[in-house]
């Protein structure tokens, strides 16, 4: 099994803080996602993350004019630069301090940044690869200029459109204007009137009139005037800005938390601190739109350059929305789980992940695209565990509010509800591969219910265990159940016998997560010392085993006073799972590791890396001891009291609370993998995390992983024998140096995607049942998985059937003997004949609905053309084309009914 596992893709989390950015083509919205940030292509529905990382959460991120630099600064002040197109970190650099705005100049060449009160203005770094004096280059950062004249932090920053002047607004109530460079009779202008502190502040197209809005919802709007008398209307000071209109927002007591403006339009967007947004026409101040999108804040927003399409984004509630204000209508509205997830899993197919979370909603997020595309919201209480039924598209789950609910997720509707006798609270669950059966178990009980799905009785209760059972399982064959206890016992049971009958599998501590493997032959269990036991199902003896609290154990919290190797709490897996092959099983826990280990040695084969955000407790390995005062750790003294606001100085949230929103005042969100689980290709895996849902698969178009290679195979060598084997087939020789199985078994050892494709759609269909019957087995699983990727990725629909059945029916037998070994690229065909099949039907039902309303509607009318009409029409007509002129006589004088 390869496991060179890499990180591709975050789910579960659109948005945490900082600023949200259109790309200059408007298709593509950024948003931060804690340390990282993701891309959401709004025009194709897709999203994907870039790979880089930063050490805290960002902050404050912005795109050159051109679209391939993106600058993206943390909560420290330290920044990375990016190439955008080719999502390559080139260079990270510290602005030593807090950065609180960032903006690039509409030529390209500075960029302003607000550092705390001061202004500094840099000259944008030359991309890698463009000459410079005739000499390839990179630039660096380059301080241009350093500017302070505010007395408090820096809010927003906004650039005239020829590059020349920069307007600021601060918390000190004041906006400023500052020159680029110095230029005579120019002297920086400080605008000065508002009651409190200035979000914003804009130029308008024309560069003559200048609109700021404060927090109390003010806008003012200044022009570049001077004073007149009122009675001789004689000017009588110098010209100077001036506030020419006052214009408030009246919103009660909702402040203003954001605001934008679209000079090409003369669009004003403000958010406020009630979720309500509204939509201004300057200089008129005509309100065009008065809208709810969120129930709390609307910490940014955001407008593309077309002006069409408006971004929100709220923290509390982890919110994105994209509205299209001329049509009302939302081009994007995704949102997070408010609370920890606590399980995932798969689909069968592959397609989809279900989560789980305290808030007691289920999502279900599409992977090719990345978006939540349902939320399930029937739950009272958090919901604890996830199943899918083996066979259709049946989900269960499990909830503390004491009910058992399964879903159709096709019609996307609860259709089934289990309850127990007693209320209680379930915390674990499992369903049988048929469908037919599913099992619960309850903190609050020691016994096993057990549902039929069909009528909903609950069928037994299976006592046994001196516990809360934690976990359950069913195996593949669905012959027996694995349930793990609290009371250090493992029990499997055949609950189709005549006897249920329990096996009882001594441990030497809590069980904390079960699973069959794939086979059904054997059992992983792991327990609160950090170890994890192999057994065997047949004779209940154990296989083996792996301590893994040395593994699992890393990173320190900012209160610990003991090292991460002598944590208690960090070493335990809370969830393990066995890979499609069986041969390794993936385990994580509450620590910022997941380790996967070889099930036969009991070895550590790979350790993944969870977070890196320090603003994450237990990502640490050492603690700065800078910031341990008496008081106790820094990042956990309360400075809610010290804000300026009123508002901000009120605290509401609980003490202690550790999950949940209400864990800002004594503690941090600490890092932790609450669920695991294998895609059902074996191709990936997901992981449910603080940070979110993390995707890590298996890259293979960048790597360079050759099979059985030698000194002869190259792509020219494999290309003539391509060539010769097309000339021999075209003369009807029989050439055994040079056939086209020769060169397909050179390009699978070369292991090159697009020589491989070459040869693979030059083979004639003719010749691919005996290429097939010739091919060594150890190129069959690489076959099948690329016939399989080649079904699902190009049109050539009849070929790559051809190949399919080929496949099956040379070498079905083997594949049978062996399907525990090719599950995962048996999986990848049946995932692409089913794709083939819905989307032929899918052809089949819309042409047949074409052809019955053709059909039921008449071509033409009766009304014929006359023959004089005919005459003039067609002119000098040949006699051989009198009937295409009818036809076309018909078409002008007749009506046509039907499609276009």
């Amino acid at each position: 099994m390869k496991t060179d596992f890499k990180f591709s893709n975050l789910l579960g989390t659109v948005y945490r803080k900082g600023n949200l950015l259109f790309t200059p083509d408007g298709t593509c919205l950024l948003s931060p996602v804690g340390n990282r940030v993701t891309v959401f292509d709004l025009v194709h529905n897709t999203s994907y993350t870039l790979p880089f990382s930063h050490r805290t959460n960002i902050d404050r991120l912005d795109l050159s004019p051109k679209g391939n630099l993106l600058l993206t600064v943390d909560e420290t002040g330290r920044a990375i630069l990016t190439n955008f197109q080719r999502r390559i970190a080139i260079h990270h650099f510290s602005f030593k301090g807090r950065v609180t705005a960032l903006k690039f100049s509409p030529s390209g060449r500075h960029f302003a940044v607000g550092v705390g009160r001061r202004l500094q203005i840099w000259q944008t770094p030359s991309t890698p690869g463009t000459e410079t004096n005739g000499e390839i280059e990179f630039a660096p950062f380059v301080l241009h200029r350093d500017l302070a004249a505010h007395f408090d932090s820096i809010s927003n920053i906004e650039w005239s459109s020829d590059s020349r002047f920069l307007l600021t607004a601060s918390r000190d109530l004041t906006s400023r204007v500052w020159s680029l460079d110095p230029e005579d009779g120019f002297e920086p202008t400080t605008l000065s009137g508002h009651r409190q502190g200035v979000i914003t502040a804009h130029f308008d197209a024309n560069q003559d009139k200048i609109y700021t809005v404060s927090q109390d919802g003010a806008l003012f709007r200044w022009e570049y005037v001077a004073k007149k008398d009122p009675e001789t209307d004689e000017e009588i000071s110098e010209p100077r800005w001036r506030i020419v209109k006052k214009n408030f927002f009246m919103q009660n007591d909702a402040k203003v938390n954001c605001a934008t403006f679209h000079a090409a339009s003369n669009l004003l967007v403000v958010g406020f601190s009630n979720g309500l947004f509204g939509l201004y026409d300057l200089p008129e101040f005509n309100m065009i739109h008065l809208l709810s999108v969120s129930q709390s804040n609307i910490d940014v927003v955001t407008i593309n350059q077309s002006g069409e399409w408006l971004a929100f984004g709220s923290a509390k509630h982890g919110q994105l929305l994209v509205w299209e204000w001329q049509s009302e209508s939302y081009i994007l509205k995704q949102q997070g789980h408010l609370d920890s997830m606590n399980s995932l899993v798969y689909s069968p197919d592959g397609q989809k992940i279900v989560t789980t979370a305290d808030d007691g909603k289920i999502k279900v997020w599409d992977v090719k695209s990345g978006f939540c595309i349902v939320t399930f919201t029937e739950h009272t209480s958090g919901v604890t565990a996830c199943q899918f039924a083996k066979k259709g598209s049946v989900l269960f789950t499990s909830s503390l509010d004491g009910s058992i609910r399964a879903w159709d997720l096709i019609r996307y509707r609860n259709f089934r509800t289990f309850t127990a006798p007693s209320r209680l609270s379930f915390s674990s669950l499992a369903v049988d591969p048929s469908g037919e059966v599913v099992c619960a178990g309850s903190p609050d009980s020691f016994d096993i219910h057990v549902w039929s799905v069909q009528t909903g009785q609950l069928l037994d209760q299976l006592s046994g265990h001196e516990g809360p059972v934690s976990a359950l399982g069913f195996a593949t064959d669905g012959n027996h159940l694995v349930s793990g206890s609290w009371d250090h016992t493992v029990r499997i049971w055949s609950i189709f016998g005549r006897t249920q009958t329990s096996e009882p599998l001594q441990l030497m501590s809590d069980v904390l997560s079960v699973a069959f493997r794939p086979d059904g032959l054997q059992v992983a269990a792991s327990t609160l010392d950090g170890q994890l036991s192999f057994w065997s199902v047949n004779d209940a003896v154990q296989q083996g085993g792996v301590d893994g609290r040395r593994d699992v154990s890393g990173g320190r919290k900012v209160a610990d006073r003991t090292t991460a190797a002598n944590a208690a709490g960090t070493k335990a897996f809370n969830r393990v799972t066995y890979s499609a092959d069986g041969s390794c099983i993936l385990a994580g826990g509450n620590s910022k590791y997941i380790c996967l280990y070889d099930v036969g040695t009991g070895s550590l084969i790979k350790k993944y890396t969870v977070s890196v955000n320090t603003s994450l407790d237990g990502t640490q390995e050492y603690l700065n001891s800078r910031k341990l005062t008496e008081a106790g750790p820094t990042d956990l003294i309360d400075e809610t009291g010290e804000a300026s606001d009123k508002e901000d100085r009120i605290d509401r949230t609980l003490p202690g609370a550790k999950r949940g929103d209400a864990g800002a005042r004594t503690t941090r969100p600490e890092v932790r993998v609450t669920s695991v689980d294998f895609a059902p290709t074996g191709r990936a895996f997901c992981a449910a995390s603080t940070e979110g849902l993390l995707i890590y698969s298996l890259d293979d178009d960048f790597v360079f992983d050759p099979f059985d290679l030698d000194i002869t195979i190259t792509p020219s060598t494999i290309l003539a024998t391509l060539e010769a084997a097309r000339d021999a087939a075209a003369a009807n020789t029989v050439d055994d140096e040079n056939t086209f199985l020769k060169a397909l078994v050179m390009a699978f050892r070369l292991n090159e995607s697009k020589v491989l494709r070459a040869v693979y759609e030059a083979i004639p269909p003719s010749d691919i049942p005996h290429v097939v019957r010739s091919v060594p087995t150890v190129y069959l699983p690489r076959l099948l998985r690329f016939v399989a990727h080649a079904a699902d990725e190009t049109p050539h629909l009849e070929f790559n059937l051809m190949w399919i059945e080929s496949l099956f029916s040379c070498h079905g037998r083997y594949f049978k003997d062996n399907s525990g070994t090719f599950a995962p690229e048996l999986r990848a065909v049946q995932r692409a004949v089913d794709d083939i099949r819905e989307n032929l039907k899918r052809l089949t039902e819309k042409n047949l609905y074409d052809l019955n309303y053709l059909l039921s509607k008449p071509v033409l009318a009766d009304n014929k053309p006359s023959s004089a009409m005919l005459a003039v029409t067609t002119g000098e007509a040949e006699e051989g084309d009198d009937q295409m002129a009818d036809a076309d006589a018909d078409d002008e004088e007749g009506e046509w009914v039907g499609l276009e």
